[in-house]
């Protein structure tokens, strides 16, 4: 209990949250403005039963609704109007609405037939000087245009699924129309889809705020699934990955498709887009910003996944991470991490967490830092699980050899410049992880342990190479900038003889390393002038402030195209809390926390649990990425705004 009352406050880490929630009646503007939870039954605008009055049609509401539309449709003929198109259209939704549950067929019809009449009275060129988008009937249309595409969505996913590349028949009072749904836009292909869920049937409850724009199309949770084919990046996605999407429905032939001829038969296209990467889209002359909704589909995919219940058996067990259960490690889950899709061109930021944590913990920065079109548009978010219960210069190690795997496969020419742009960024001992990236090693490190040369060490190959990588190591010449965000570069007083004794009893580390270190005691013995180093078996060991490793890492030589970044929590001095955490985030003190190398340093008001999901912290990881990007503007070759990024030429050694 002791362990984990003092590893709580070190984590930064939580109970996993269930971060989206089924609503009871899914969001929709419609519901109020057209009565749809009503005990009487959905209800007409006001303006719409004045229209069916004033052409003597008011009681033909009660019979075949298919009659009534037809009737509604040869009064637009005779004399078109746009308030005419859109009673249209309100009166086709509501008696679908009416029919789903006894037909769900002529419900899919009237729907259709709602969203094309909707389209018309937004963009029909005849319409064009008498469209008054101050008129409340405008924003009404464009309701209406989404929820009845979101009705007939669901119908359509219901009735065997909605499958990209496949045809849909809907019968309408103007005729029949073949629907066909197309992949446009953003990185995904068809074969990636495994079925949609529907965002407005989750209420966000594990995210601070949630991200949405206004107006037209239909927000979707597209979950990804494996196939034959896929791209290398691939292997980098969490099972079950979800990723937003928006529908937006188009006829074939412009603006002006309206389908006179009872008899005619028309064509559409079902349009689904990454909001990540298209925002808006071009219909006729006007250009249209898509309705979307970028959290909560991460909100869906956080609640099923895994990856916030390994951070205890990282700390604990860490072997379990170390090693799949299949012959070839092909299922280890530790390493990198992507829960958007690799987009050559744009620059990657690599999150990496801290202690008793993982890749979830970075979720709510993420979720702000995505929103922002500018970041979007040009940076590419990856996440790093480790095992946290090992030394953390084990961790970077291990983060060395997955970054150049990575580069091998996303960029096996290296002909990608973006990637030689990397910002990492840190959380507690994820920032140490994240330094020694950026560190020439020379032999300071191995002088720590022997005044001999590693040559002479004697051991078995796997178990040299570990150890030399470990202490051998020169910067990541890909990494521009590290943010470091309450990070004991010094160690933390939480590391003491008290709970590195208790994490002792209770961090199991794997056998192979424990039989190997016994080794290499052994057979060593005269070589090895100091096993202090050596003999620290856990991350909380690690930490601890008298630890030797710390004075080398903070003098050792750095690469000159780095920056480095750091924000420090302080707890505020008010209540018995503040008073014992005085001058720390809780877990780090201001002194251990703050460096000399830091291009800028911001102190902000929270413990370190929170540290990184602070407004403060947010808004200055959004600064330098701004930042770098300006500064890479400034330099000569392609620009940040087209796309590819320029690099950074590496000064000479």
């Amino acid at each position: 209990m002791l362990l984990a009352a003092v590893l709580a406050a070190a984590a930064g880490g939580c109970a996993s949250p269930k971060y989206a929630a089924l609503r009871p009646v899914p969001r929709s503007p419609l519901v109020d403005r057209l009565k749809l939870t009503s005990r009487s039954g959905p209800k007409a605008s006001g303006r719409t039963r004045q229209f069916l009055r004033v052409h003597d049609l008011a009681d033909l509401q009660k019979e075949d609704p298919r009659k009534l539309l037809e009737k509604v449709q040869k009064v637009i003929e005779q004399e078109p109007s746009a308030d005419k198109v859109y009673a249209f259209a309100e009166l086709a939704y509501l008696e679908a609405k009416k029919a789903e549950d006894r037909d769900p067929r002529l419900a899919l019809d009237l729907y259709g037939a709602s969203v094309l009449n909707a389209y018309q009275y937004l963009f029909a060129e005849r319409f064009r000087q008498l469209r008054n988008p101050y008129d409340p009937q405008f924003r009404g249309a464009c309701d209406l245009y989404n929820g009845a595409l979101e009705a007939g969505l669901r119908i359509a996913c219901q009735d065997g699924g909605l499958v990209p590349g496949q045809t849909y028949t809907i019968s309408t009072a103007a005729g029949d129309w073949d629907i066909t749904c197309e992949i446009r836009g953003g990185p995904w292909r068809n074969d990636d889809f495994d079925h949609f869920e529907f965002a407005s049937d989750y209420e966000i409850k594990g995210l601070n705020n949630h991200y949405l724009t206004y107006g037209l199309g239909v927000p979707l949770i597209a979950v990804r699934r494996s196939h034959e084919g896929e791209p290398p990046a691939a292997k980098y996605y969490p099972p079950e990955l979800s990723f937003p999407v928006t529908a937006f429905l188009r006829p074939v032939g412009g603006e002006n498709s309206h389908g006179a001829d009872e008899q005619s038969r028309q064509r559409g296209v079902l349009e689904i887009y990454d909001p990540a990467t298209t925002t808006d889209i071009v219909v006729g002359a006007v250009r249209v910003p898509l309705e979307s909704d970028l959290s909560t589909p991460l909100a869906y995919f956080l609640s099923g996944s895994k990856l916030d219940s390994v951070a205890t058996l990282g700390l604990l067990r860490p072997e379990t991470l170390l090693q799949g259960t299949g012959a070839d490690r092909s299922d280890r889950i530790t390493g990198l991490y992507m829960v958007q899709p690799y987009e050559p061109g744009k620059i990657p930021v690599l999150m990496v967490h801290g202690l008793w944590s993982s890749p979830m913990t970075w979720m709510q920065m993420f979720n702000d830092l995505r929103a922002s079109p500018e970041i979007r548009d040009h940076y590419q978010f990856w996440f790093y699980l480790y095992p946290t219960g090992q030394p953390f210069w084990l961790s970077a190690a291990q983060l060395r050899r997955d970054l150049a795997e990575a580069r091998a496969v996303l960029d096996p020419y290296r002909r990608e410049p973006a990637l030689d742009q990397m910002v990492l960024v840190g959380h507690s001992m994820g920032g140490l992880v994240a330094r020694l990236q950026t560190i020439d090693s020379g032999d300071d490190y191995w002088r720590l342990v022997s005044d001999q040369p590693f040559d002479l060490i004697k051991a078995k190959p796997k178990v040299r190479r570990e150890l030399a990588s470990t202490y051998f190591f020169q910067p990541n010449p890909s990494v521009r900038r590290v943010v470091t965000i309450g990070t004991p570069h010094r160690g933390s007083r939480f590391s003491n003889l008290t709970t590195q004794w208790i994490a002792s009893k209770l961090i199991r580390l794997p056998r192979a390393l424990v039989v190997s270190q016994q080794a290499l005691f052994r057979d060593n013995k005269e070589l090895i002038r100091d096993d202090e180093l050596l003999k620290i078996e856990t991350s909380i060991d690690s930490l601890a402030p008298d630890s030797p490793f710390f004075p080398v890492m903070l003098a050792s030589h750095r690469a000159p195209w780095v920056q480095y970044h750091n924000i420090v929590g302080l707890v505020p001095e008010h209540g018995l809390l503040g008073k014992l955490a005085a001058g720390s985030d809780g877990v780090v003190a201001y002194e251990s926390a703050a460096v000399d190398d830091a291009e800028s340093e911001l102190t902000v008001p929270s413990d370190h649990m929170v540290i990184h999901a602070h407004p403060r912290a947010v808004l200055e990881v959004k600064r330098i990425l701004l930042e770098h990007l300006a500064e890479l503007r400034g330099m000569p070759g392609p620009r940040p705004s087209q796309i590819r990024t320029a690099a950074v030429p590496v000064t000479p050694r």
